[in-house]
């Protein structure tokens, strides 16, 4: 790339491609038709290839001209986030963010996280819409969508901020004596089904050896809120799976068992999905960054291995 390519010119570039034409590129960078047409010209000596086709009617990118307007929009979007990041280093994040997850997860990790945020910073305000209904981040206003499990829409930019493992799940009043060695084994057992998901009944066990197995459960009762299933569950009505952020404190206070732990369920991801690829404000990279942070639930093995860690600390304190 020649020394003397800058942003201005890749600025001016894709202006011309996302409106169509230098008059339209002219009047949303608010400079005159002759500045954007120089800019662009130069920018084509420089990268020594012809980005635009243009005639009398119509202006559209070469091939390399799409490629390169691509890569552009990247770099600019990379740049203004940088800009971004620089301001909010000194600044305090300020104003209100409207944010809409999941009910268990907006119970469990959310609302805590975002009444941190408030507390931290005593300008900011936060509107949670828990729903378990996949809303409309534009027509709903929403500055932040939390989603849970698989993302299917790729028409907003989305960061990765967790995970969490599936895991089934029944009281021991239930589940104590029983022979539960294999997916098989909990055909017979009441289920409680969860109605939003896809398959709430069928689902697909994998092992270490490399097997797989797939079933298909009854219903003993059927809701269509996470933490209604495990209200059921522990009132000992069934057995369900459940996210292990909603579980593994009963699990490990003996309320609920961990059904069949050599065998494992496909692990879901937590991402952030913003309505805009170009500016996040700085209350939303707060309260993502608190997301992030979030005191994870943990493995059964994790919290066996804290438990002996304090453990070892107690004795050498003796």
């Amino acid at each position: 790339m020649s020394p003397s390519l800058n942003l201005n010119r890749i600025a001016h570039f894709v202006a011309v491609v996302d409106t169509g034409s230098f008059t339209a590129a002219a009047e949303r960078l608010g400079v005159t038709k002759a500045v954007v047409s120089q800019h662009v010209a130069r920018l084509e000596q420089e990268v020594q290839a012809t980005l635009l086709i243009r005639t009398t009617r119509r202006l559209t990118p070469t091939e390399a001209g799409a490629a390169f307007h691509r890569a552009c929009t990247a770099i600019l979007a990379q740049a203004e986030e940088a800009v971004v990041r620089l301001t909010e280093a000194t600044d305090t994040p300020t104003g209100t963010v409207r944010v809409t997850a999941p009910f268990d997860y907006g119970t469990a990790i959310l609302a805590p996280a975002a009444a941190a945020l408030c507390q931290r910073y005593p300008g900011c305000h936060a509107d949670l819409v828990l729903t378990d209904r996949s809303l409309d981040l534009v027509a709903e206003k929403l500055d932040l969508a939390i989603r849970v499990g698989w993302l299917t829409d790729s028409s907003h930019q989305a960061r990765r901020i967790g995970g969490f493992r599936q895991i089934p799940v029944g009281v021991p009043a239930l589940v104590d004596g029983l022979e539960l060695r294999h997916p098989g084994d909990l055909v017979a057992l009441p289920w409680i089904a969860q109605s939003t998901l896809r398959t709430p009944l069928r689902w697909t066990f994998g092992h270490p050896s490399g097997d797989r197995a797939t079933i298909e459960a009854s219903a003993a009762v059927t809701v269509n809120a996470t933490p209604a299933v495990r209200s059921c569950v522990l009132a000992g009505a069934g057995v369900a799976v459940i996210p292990d952020y909603l579980v593994m404190a009963d699990i490990r206070a003996g309320r609920l068992r961990h059904l069949l732990p050599d065998w494992s369920l496909p692990e879901g991801g937590i991402h952030a999905v913003f309505p805009s690829a170009r500016y996040r404000s700085g209350i939303v990279r707060a309260l993502v960054d608190l997301l992030i942070r979030a005191p994870q639930m943990g493995t059964e093995e994790e919290e066996e291995e804290e438990e002996e860690e304090e453990e070892e600390e107690e004795e050498e304190e003796e």
